[in-house]
C-alpha cells in the first residue's frame, strides 16, 4: 500500500493574522468604495429617482408576455406616487387620516 501524505499546515502566528486582516481589510475597504462611486455615477448619468417604490423583480415577474425596459420603472415608480397624492387629497378632503382602496 501506498504510504498517506501528511498534509503540513502554516504555522500561523499572532504577526501573521495581524498581516493577514490588515490585507484583506485594506482590499474590502477599497472594493467598497469603488463599487459605491460605480454605483453615484450610474445613478448620476441616467437621472433616476433615489429610491423605488415598486420593486423590480416583482414588477417583472408580474409582465408574463413581454420584456420590461429600463425606462418602465422608473416610469411606473413616478404613476405610483401621482396615485398615492392623489388617494392622500381624497381621504383629508373626506376628513380621514387613513388611506383606503376607494381613495385610488
Amino acid at each position: 500500500m501506498a504510504a498517506k501524505k501528511k498534509a503540513t499546515k502554516k504555522k500561523v502566528t499572532r504577526k501573521t493574522a495581524k498581516k493577514a486582516t490588515k490585507r484583506t481589510t485594506k482590499k474590502t475597504a477599497k472594493k467598497a468604495t469603488k463599487r459605491t462611486a460605480k454605483k453615484a455615477t450610474k445613478r448620476g448619468k441616467k437621472g433616476a429617482v433615489a429610491s423605488l417604490i415598486i420593486s423590480k423583480s416583482r414588477t417583472k415577474g408580474a409582465v408574463e408576455a413581454c420584456n420590461v425596459s429600463g425606462d418602465f420603472y422608473t416610469a411606473l415608480d413616478g404613476y405610483v406616487r401621482d396615485a398615492i397624492i392623489k388617494a392622500e387629497a381624497r381621504a383629508t378632503q373626506n376628513g380621514r387620516k387613513t388611506l383606503r382602496p376607494q381613495d385610488l
